[in-house]
């Protein structure tokens, strides 16, 4: 029943729709219980929840006191993001964004339009219609005022004949995909209100992880760890909300799949099915934990 749009009945009302991962998760947070009357295309009528095969799973057994459970484990518990999206709307909508930035001038909106799309596609738990907020505006200030150092690097450095000034440009491409992290986090949303979210990571750190994962390269399978590593920094580095932000994800596991996505990107066609199952894994591997918990692991 994957895509569908689901309805529930609740206080005399009709809620929704909700999409199945948003509807999943009302159902773990006991909003929708076996008794509550729902429905979905394809049903003939309004049914309880727990009349429909495979949507109200029984609840899990009872932890025994002292039993070693690991929150972080899997990765694909009841706290891990996920993300859902059509292969077609993928592609038409990165097309456009590839396009965008060739031509230069558009690129602002169309960054903001598809972050916009993607950011909708992700599931939180306990956060329903999760949406972004930023306005192009603030790109275009970004991203033409890069263009303009460009100029002024390539220019300069024409006169006085060297190509040192090339380092400027590079780091002041660095400091731009911060300051896109910094925006990005705080103006992610649910329902159409601020969550709050702030990145904490300073920006030297940002440049010594970017640097470190640009030398790794050079030891041909070493990247994957280090952007294991540098993604459970980010993640670490989310602040504003009662949970911590944890990835699971190991370097291992990073590097025989993109060998994978890589080899299958030679094909071109299954290129977007490739960027689908490893954002799914991805988000599967970030997870909200209790910070007291997070702490202890």
């Amino acid at each position: 029943m994957a895509n569908r749009s689901w309805f529930f009945a609740a206080d005399g009302q009709q809620k929704g729709p909700y999409g199945d991962p948003q509807f999943r998760d009302l159902i773990a947070r006991r909003i929708v219980t076996a008794e509550t009357l729902v429905w979905t295309e394809g049903m003939s009528g309004w049914q309880k929840a727990g009349d429909v095969p495979g949507l109200v799973s029984p609840p899990p057994p009872p932890v025994r006191e002292g039993s070693a459970v690991s929150v972080a484990g899997s990765g694909y518990g009841g706290n891990s993001l996920s993300i859902d999206f059509g292969i077609w709307e993928y592609t038409w909508r990165t097309i456009v964004l590839l396009l965008a930035l060739l031509v230069v001038i558009p690129a602002p909106w169309a960054i903001v339009w598809w972050v916009k799309w993607s950011v909708g596609t992700v599931h939180v738990p306990g956060r329903l219609n999760l949406s972004f907020t930023g306005r192009a505006l603030t790109v275009m200030w970004w991203w033409y005022g890069l263009i303009v150092l460009a100029i002024c690097i390539g220019i300069a450095g024409s006169i006085i004949g060297t190509r040192a000034l090339d380092n400027l440009a590079n780091l002041a491409q660095f400091v731009l995909y911060w300051l896109f992290l910094r925006w990005s986090v705080a103006n992610l949303a649910s329902n159409g209100q601020k969550l709050g979210l702030s990145f904490s990571g300073s920006l030297l750190a940002y440049i010594g992880w970017t640097l470190l994962a640009l030398v790794s390269i050079l030891t041909i399978i070493g990247w994957a760890w280090v952007y294991a590593a540098q993604t459970r920094w980010v993640c670490r580095n989310i602040l504003g909300t009662r949970r911590q932000v944890v990835f699971n994800g190991t370097g291992l596991q990073i590097l025989w799949r993109m060998i994978v996505a890589t080899i299958a990107s030679i094909f071109i066609i299954p290129i977007p099915w490739m960027w689908r199952w490893l954002w799914r894994w991805v988000l599967s591997q970030i997870e909200l934990v209790e910070r007291d918990a997070g702490a202890a692991a």
